[in-house]
């Protein structure tokens, strides 16, 4: 690792890299065709604007204007109701919602925006799985 903490991309992370070297596999994490939607109790129809498709969804994340690769995550039941809004929300695909934990999130973060790190990652919206297969020291 660096010696200078500014040179250090992980001096702000509570995990070192060793945390997230490998791959992982984190389920259930994306918007799918099984996401839970609202119904309207008189009339048992899900509201229009809660009725989307996934690929509508992957539309939406990669509409997103930033540099770092955007995923769709399931917004709740709760938010679609009180919002009216869609049954997904876009993310950074190392957001902590998908990675478990804060914790990850700051780390995969970090190896993302470090020269010194390859990340990558596959959003399989069928199972609703991310897999980060990849994440490796270069050199």
């Amino acid at each position: 690792m660096p010696e200078k903490p500014d040179d250090d991309p992980f001096h702000d992370c509570e995990l070192d890299p060793d945390a997230v070297l490998g791959t992982r596999t984190f389920h259930d994490v994306l918007f799918t065709d099984d996401t839970e939607t609202p119904v309207n109790l008189l009339t048992g129809e899900t509201p229009a604007h809660s009725q989307a498709t996934v690929e509508k969804a992957k539309k939406f994340a990669a509409s997103i204007d930033t540099d770092t690769p955007q995923i769709a995550l399931p917004a709740s039941v709760e938010t679609q109701v009180e919002t009216q809004s869609k049954p997904y929300t876009s993310a950074a695909f190392f957001h902590f919602k998908a990675t478990g934990s804060l914790e990850r999130h700051r780390a995969y973060h970090a190896a993302y925006g470090s020269d010194a790190f390859t990340v990558d990652f596959e959003a399989d919206y069928a199972s609703g799985d991310v897999n980060y297969p990849i994440l490796l020291a270069h050199g």
